[in-house]
């Protein structure tokens, strides 16, 4: 008997979560290439002939990073690759770095380090943007939709929860 008052918010709770379903899978169309990927260049400052760390993260295939600065070079998929910075880069330029997934492309930038004006003990490597945080690590904004439907279930969760409780007393008094 207790399981058949339960089912009604546990129902409730199920097709909300499969409503909510298609947006966390909206940048994978029908054929499976994703349609959005993020490169990532590690360090994203480097000197000349310093290597840096590649990646293509959520792309489902094997992806290729290029630049003026190194040799092209493929990134397997769900994986990273390594790749040295010419000699003859000029120092303090700003690199644009492209990486292809499929038919998408996207660029990050490589910066290469200035000459060091300080005494040698001192570190003379500046990180220009500082570290990428929040949001758990992700990279993007908060879309207001995702919002809503967290906040829907949550009044939804309250509710069930308000409901089954007022039912529990009811049936107490009556005993």
């Amino acid at each position: 008997m207790r399981a058949i008052r339960v089912a009604p918010v546990a129902l409730l709770g199920a097709a909300a979560c499969l409503l909510t379903a298609p947006a966390a899978s909206a940048g994978v169309p029908a054929g499976g290439t994703p349609t959005s990927f993020t490169p990532t260049i590690t360090p994203s400052t480097v000197a000349p002939g310093g290597r840096v760390t590649l990646g293509a993260v959520g792309c489902a295939s094997d992806a290729t990073a290029f630049s003026g600065v190194f040799d092209t070079t493929t990134i397997p998929s769900g994986k990273s690759a390594t790749a040295t910075v010419d000699q003859g880069a000029k120092r303090g330029a700003v690199y644009e770095v492209t990486f292809r997934c499929g038919t998408a492309t996207r660029t990050a930038n490589l910066t290469i380090t200035s000459p060091a004006t300080t005494s040698p003990t001192t570190s003379s490597t500046a990180i220009p943007n500082g570290v990428l945080g929040g949001l758990g690590g992700s990279v993007g904004t908060v879309d207001s939709t995702e919002i809503a439907a967290g906040a829907a279930l949550v009044a939804v969760a309250s509710a069930g929860t308000f409901h089954v409780l007022r039912r529990r007393r009811r049936t107490g008094r009556q005993h």
